[in-house]
C-alpha cells in the first residue's frame, strides 16, 4: 500500500501513513466489502495520540457495474490538477488489468464523488440498495438496540408493541444473524438476551406469530417428509405432505429440498388427481399445481444462473497461469455451484475428447482437493478417534511421535472447546480428552528426553 502525508482528524498535524487507495473489484474480489467495512486506512498520531479512520482518496471500480467512482476528501486541499495526476496511474492500473474487450467508456470518464458516504450509497445503489432502504435498515437497527437497554420484561412488551410496525422479516433476520455472530464470540450471555428478545418479538407481534406458526408447520412437515423417506417415498406421498401445508413459506422450502422429485410423472399424479376430485378440494389442487409449476421454474432458473457464474468464474480461473493463486484470490465466489461446474465441465470435455480442457480442469479440481483437505492434526485425530480403545491409541500415538506436538495438542483443545459450547456427545468429549491427556503425557516426555 502506498504511504500518503495526511492530517491527523483531531489536532490537525501532518501524519504519514499506509493507506489502501485502489479498490479494484477486477484484481481484488474483496475489494467492495473492504470499502464498506471501512476496516482500513487508519493510523495513530505521535502527537496527540488519536488512533481511528483517516482522510485519504479513494479510487472504486466494479467492472460488473461499469462503475469507476472517485473521492478525495476536501480537507486534503488537493487542486484539481494533483488530483488528475494521483488518478492517472490508478486508472491505467485499472485497464491494464482488464482485457481488452472488456474495456469500456466509462474508464475514461471516472465520476466524482464529493463525500464518502455519496460514495458508499453509489456503490450500494448500484447493488439495488437504496438511500431509502439503508434508513429502514438504521431503523431496525435503532429499535433492536433500545429494546436491549431495557431490562424490565413488561416494559420492553410496551415498547414491541409500539414499534410493531417495525418488526418484520428483515428485522427478524438482523436478530438471528446478530444471535449466531454473538455465540460464535463466544458471549453466551449476550447471545441469551438477543434469544430472550426473539422470542418476545415472535410471541408479541402480529407478524412474529405467524413466522412462529410457519416454522412450526414447516418443521412438522419436514418430520413427516423424513418418515416418510425412511418408510420409502413416492410421488403420491410426496403430493399428501405439499397438499398439507398452508403457508407459501413452508412450501418454497420444501420444494426447494424435493426438486428432484417433482419430476414430470410427479405432475401427472396431480392431474390425474385432480381429474378425480370436485369441488373446493379440486380448486385447491389447480392453486397447488400452479404454485408448484412456478417454484420449480424459478429454482431451475437460479440454479442454471448460478452455474452459469460458476463455468465463468472456473474460465477466468483457467486462464491464469498458477491456478493455486487464481483459486485463493476468488475464494470469495467460490461456493458449492463451483465443484458442479467443475465436474460439468470435466464431463463436457471428456465428451468432447478435449484433452487440453480436461487437464486444466483437473489440475482446478487437485487444487480445490488440497485446499479444502482438513489439516494434517485434524485426520491424525480422526484416526485416533476411530481406534477401538485406549490402548490402541496409545499404540497410534507412539507409533507417530513426529505429529504429537504443541499445535496437535493446542488442536485437540479447541475441538473440546468448541465439542462443550455445542453440547455435543459426552462419550465424544471424554474420548478427546483421553486422547489430550496421553498425547500431553508423551510430548513432555519427549521435550524431557530432548
Amino acid at each position: 500500500m502506498p504511504r500518503i502525508q495526511t492530517v491527523c482528524p483531531r489536532c490537525k498535524q501532518p501524519i504519514v501513513t499506509d493507506v489502501q487507495i485502489l479498490f479494484d473489484m477486477t484484481t481484488d474480489p474483496t475489494a467492495k466489502q473492504k470499502l464498506l467495512s471501512r476496516a482500513g486506512n487508519t493510523a495513530r498520531c505521535q502527537s496527540c495520540g488519536y488512533e481511528g479512520l483517516i482522510s485519504s482518496p479513494v479510487v472504486y471500480h466494479d467492472p460488473e457495474k461499469e462503475l469507476l467512482l472517485t473521492y478525495f476528501p476536501p480537507e486534503l486541499g488537493l487542486p484539481i490538477n494533483e488530483q488528475e495526476k494521483q488518478i492517472g496511474p490508478l486508472i491505467n492500473q485499472i485497464v491494464n488489468a482488464l482485457p481488452a474487450e472488456k474495456r469500456r467508456g466509462y474508464l475514461f470518464q471516472p465520476s466524482t464523488m464529493f463525500t464518502f458516504q455519496t460514495l458508499i450509497d453509489k456503490v450500494l445503489e448500484a447493488d439495488g440498495i437504496t438511500k431509502e432502504m439503508i434508513e429502514a435498515q438504521q431503523k431496525r437497527i435503532n429499535v433492536l438496540q433500545r429494546l436491549l437497554t431495557i431490562a424490565n420484561p413488561e416494559d420492553r412488551v410496551t415498547v414491541i408493541h409500539q414499534e410493531a410496525d417495525l418488526i418484520d422479516g428483515e428485522t427478524f433476520t438482523l436478530l438471528s444473524t446478530l444471535i449466531q455472530s454473538t455465540a460464535m464470540q463466544g458471549d453466551e450471555e449476550g447471545a441469551k438476551t438477543l434469544a430472550q428478545l426473539q422470542s418476545d418479538m415472535l410471541r408479541e407481534t402480529e407478524f412474529g406469530r405467524k413466522l412462529l406458526a410457519d416454522s412450526q408447520e414447516t418443521q412438522a412437515a419436514l418430520k413427516e417428509l423424513e418418515q416418510a423417506n425412511k418408510e420409502g417415498l413416492t410421488r403420491e406421498k410426496l403430493l399428501d405432505i405439499l397438499s398439507s401445508v398452508k403457508s407459501d413459506s413452508s412450501l418454497t422450502t420444501l420444494v426447494s429440498l424435493t426438486r428432484n422429485g417433482l419430476d414430470y410423472q410427479f405432475f401427472q399424479v396431480i392431474s390425474e388427481r385432480i381429474e378425480k376430485t370436485d369441488g373446493e378440494s379440486k380448486q385447491a389442487l389447480v392453486d397447488l399445481r400452479a404454485k408448484l409449476l412456478d417454484l420449480t421454474r424459478k429454482i431451475d432458473a437460479e440454479m442454471k444462473e448460478r452455474l452459469g457464474k460458476a463455468v465463468a468464474l472456473l474460465d477466468k480461473i483457467i486462464a491464469e497461469e498458477n491456478t493455486e493463486q487464481a483459486i485463493e484470490k476468488h475464494a470469495a465466489e467460490i461456493d458449492e455451484y463451483f465443484s458442479q461446474a467443475v465436474q460439468v465441465e470435466f464431463e463436457k470435455a471428456r465428451e468432447n475428447n478435449d484433452l487440453t480442457r480436461i487437464e486444466k480442469v483437473q489440475k482446478v479440481a487437485a487444487v480445490l482437493d488440497k485446499l479444502s483437505a482438513p489439516p494434517p492434526e485434524v485426520e491424525f485425530i480422526q484416526s485416533l478417534l476411530e481406534a477401538g480403545d485406549d490402548a490402541q491409541r496409545k499404540q497410534l500415538l507412539s507409533d507417530n511421535p513426529d505429529q504429537v506436538n504443541e499445535q496437535f495438542l493446542q488442536t485437540i483443545n479447541a475441538i473440546i472447546t468448541e465439542g462443550e459450547s455445542r453440547k455435543q456427545s459426552p462419550e465424544l468429549i471424554e474420548a478427546l480428552r483421553s486422547i489430550y491427556r496421553m498425547a500431553l503425557r508423551q510430548n513432555m516426555e519427549k521435550n524431557l528426553n530432548a
